[in-house]
Order: C-alpha cells, then sequence, then structure tokens
C-alpha cells in the first residue's frame, strides 16, 4: 500500500515515518497543504494521514479539494483541534476517522489496517492466482490454508503483479509502488525480491515470468 504523510512537525511525522513503513507500506511525506494538494493530484495513494494545522495551506482546504476531485481516498485526520465541531466539521468535509493528538503510535496504525480493510473489502481485499490466495487488507499470501513466509518488501511485489495480473509490470513500477519519496531502492534490489518470491511460490504452481526489457507477468504454471 502506498501512503501519504501529511504532517509538518518533524517528530511526529518521522514516528509515522518509521510505524507505517516497519508496517511493509511505501510512504510518503508532505511538509504542508500545498506540497500534499500537489502530490494527491499527481500519485495513486491508497490512504492519506493528514494533520489539520499546516503551513501554505490549511488541512481542511487539502481535504476539500481531494473530495472535489471525486476521490474515495480514506483520509485518516490528526490535529490538536479536539473541539466536538472541529470533529463535526471534519467529517463532514469528507474525513473517514479522526484522531486527536496526542496519540499512541499503535492507535494509529490499527486506525490505518480498519481504514485500508474497509477500503480492501469495498473492492474486493482478495486476490486468487492458482493456489495462492493474496489478501491486501491482511498484507499476507496463502497456499490453501498455509501462510507463506514473505517478507514486507515481497509481498508488496507479490501484491502488484497479483493487482495486474495479466498485464506485465516493470521494474520502475514496481519500486515506485513499493518505495517512499525518500527512499532509495534500485531496479537491481527488486531482481531479487522477485527471485526469492518465485522460490515460495513455485511449490503452489504459480510462476513470475520475466519479459526481457519490459517486466514481470505473473501466472498459473502451465504445469501447476
Amino acid at each position: 500500500m502506498r501512503l501519504l504523510i501529511v504532517e509538518d512537525d518533524p517528530v511526529i511525522a518521522d514516528g509515522l515515518l518509521r510505524t507505517l513503513r516497519a508496517a511493509g507500506h511505501a510512504v510518503d511525506h508532505a511538509i504542508d497543504g500545498a506540497q500534499a494538494d500537489q502530490a494527491l493530484a499527481q500519485y495513486p495513494y491508497d490512504l492519506v494521514v493528514l494533520d489539520l494545522g499546516l503551513p501554505r495551506m490549511d488541512g481542511m482546504e487539502v481535504l476539500k479539494r481531494l473530495r472535489a476531485r471525486g476521490t474515495h481516498l480514506p483520509v485518516l485526520v490528526l490535529t490538536a483541534r479536539d473541539s466536538l465541531d472541529d470533529r463535526v466539521t471534519g467529517l463532514d468535509a469528507g474525513a473517514d476517522d479522526y484522531l486527536a493528538k496526542p496519540f499512541d503510535l499503535p492507535e494509529l496504525e490499527a486506525r490505518v489496517r480498519a481504514l485500508l480493510r474497509r477500503r480492501e473489502a469495498s473492492g474486493g481485499g482478495r486476490i486468487e492466482i492458482g493456489a495462492i490466495t493474496v489478501d491486501t487488507a491482511g498484507r499476507s499470501a496463502y497456499h490453501g490454508s498455509e501462510r507463506l513466509d514473505l517478507s514486507a518488501r515481497e509481498f508488496g511485489v507479490l501484491e502488484l503483479l497479483a493487482r495486474r495480473a495479466g498485464r506485465v509490470v516493470s521494474k520502475e513500477q514496481l519500486v515506485e509502488s513499493m518505495t517512499g519519496w525518500d527512499e532509495d531502492v534500485g531496479t537491481n534490489a527488486i531482481e531479487v525480491y522477485v527471485h526469492r518470491l518465485r522460490r515460495k511460490l513455485e511449490p503452489a504452481g504459480v510462476n513470475i515470468r520475466t519479459l526481457r526489457g519490459l517486466g514481470y507477468l505473473i501466472e498459473k504454471s502451465t504445469d501447476g
């Protein structure tokens, strides 16, 4: 999943980035409302964690512009504005959840998981390829009832390939989907993740085919 954190406090932002990246998400960080508005218009995110008290453009205005573009992207609002009127205003403007500062990181992470599960459930959170089931909300994959032992990066590769089953996915697309702006993951690393993932999928009769110069294609093995 690719998330956007919009927070101008460097200490809070650092904690959010560390926590959500440790959970296996690709996370970008915008430090003000104008940068957030531009990023949301340009990149396909799965969820936004949005502070309201932002420089250059207030978070409420960012939220209003996001909803005016017709997107149903989940938005978790973080703010020190904790009055009933503020919460009602934020929810009416299109926020999906509201968390007041100060907050505990485990609670925030749980709320993010809940919003992502809700998003995936509305669009179908499980993808089946041969004998493999990919649970995008739970960030896990299964061969039958057995859970596959995948690292966060390996699951990220599998998730994007599964979402685009039947289509070629380039190394560059994999890098973009798995990393934030300030993370450095090269195409050589993608080759390593794909190699490891292949070995774990082979017993289930699922193959990742390399198309030279183009990228990768996930498919059920012809002999599976």
